[in-house]
């Protein structure tokens, strides 16, 4: 019997590692990217739109929509990046997109999906590889659209360790903290990849090299992750640097290489010392449900070897 693709948008500010689970999830045939959405992020949102262009293009897939989203975050000024680089792709040079952006804004165009997802009787995974401000507008504006929604799967947060852009918060949550709390609070079932998890991805020499090869898909992926050597083994463990959202397309593709708890997830959106910090109720001390799985171990030797998979896929004549 033959298994239907899993229907997912991926909403993202492209940025390296996003552009990297772009490629992913177009090398995985057990996924249907039926969007690309992009968010004020990683880089500007008008950066991360041509980037994603660009990304697709690159990956003979220009056949999928992009989609321009929210330009900043819903209350705070927009969190600049400063690890991917000055276009966001660590210097990677691609050429000009020959397709354009749609004019359909991003949440009208995740909206439009799941409606869509509705009448056929299915129900869509999303993917958030970035700030949630896009998906917190979509359950603002329509509410009703939150069943047709399977789960929702984001890399972000951090618990057990310190954060990478503060004290207590990882940069796609402290981006947008009151995006994520609307999302953490509307009562969807989510998977939630932390630093505590994606640390243990860390990029060695050894992985990039498995994952770069002599195609253009390949050439490009090594150049990306040339760029993302942290260089910082004190604090990483191991030389390289942590790759942290493609960890979201190989939780759909292989899951089994992933160890989850259950908790119910609140994110600090009010004091300025402790904003975008991540708490979980691992306990059912709140009441809440435990609707959220949070990634605490991962087998990155399996991860890697997935990744190093199916990029190859992506370069058929190497």
């Amino acid at each position: 019997m033959t298994t239907q693709p899993l229907p997912i948008i991926i909403d993202c500010d492209p940025g390296v590692d996003d552009s990297i689970g772009i490629l992913l999830a177009l090398g995985s045939p057990e996924l249907e990217v039926r969007a690309v959405t992009t968010v004020n992020g990683n880089v500007p949102v008008a950066t991360g739109t041509s980037n994603a262009l660009r990304i697709l293009e690159l990956a003979g897939r220009s056949d999928i929509g992009v989609y321009r989203g929210c330009d900043r975050a819903l209350l705070n000024k927009p969190l600049a990046g400063k690890f991917h680089g000055p276009n966001g792709l660590a210097g990677l040079q691609l050429p000009e997109p020959e397709t354009n952006a749609s004019t359909q804004h991003a949440v009208d165009r995740m909206a439009q999906e799941l409606r869509r997802a509705g009448e056929q009787g299915t129900r869509l995974t999303i993917c958030t590889l970035g700030p949630m401000t896009n998906l917190a507008l979509l359950l603002r504006l329509h509410p009703e659209l939150a069943a047709h929604v399977d789960r929702v799967v984001s890399m972000g947060g951090a618990f057990r360790i310190p954060g990478n852009r503060a004290l207590t918060a990882e940069f796609n949550i402290l981006a947008d903290p009151h995006a994520a709390q609307v999302v953490y609070s509307a009562g969807l079932q989510t998977v939630l990849i932390p630093l505590d998890a994606t640390h243990q991805a860390m990029t060695t020499p050894q992985r990039v090299a498995a994952m770069s090869g002599p195609g253009r898909v390949g050439q490009a992926v090594g150049q990306m992750l040339a760029h993302w050597d942290r260089n910082d083994v004190q604090r990483y463990g191991a030389r390289g640097g942590p790759l942290h959202d493609p960890l979201v397309i190989a939780f759909l593709v292989a899951p089994a290489l992933f160890e989850t708890s259950p908790a119910h997830v609140f994110v600090e959106h009010g004091n300025s010392l402790c904003q975008g910090q991540t708490v979980a109720d691992w306990y059912n001390q709140s009441g809440e449900p435990a609707d959220a799985q949070i990634v605490t171990r991962i087998d990155a030797d399996g991860i890697f070897a997935l990744f190093a998979k199916r990029l190859q896929r992506l370069d058929p004549a190497t």
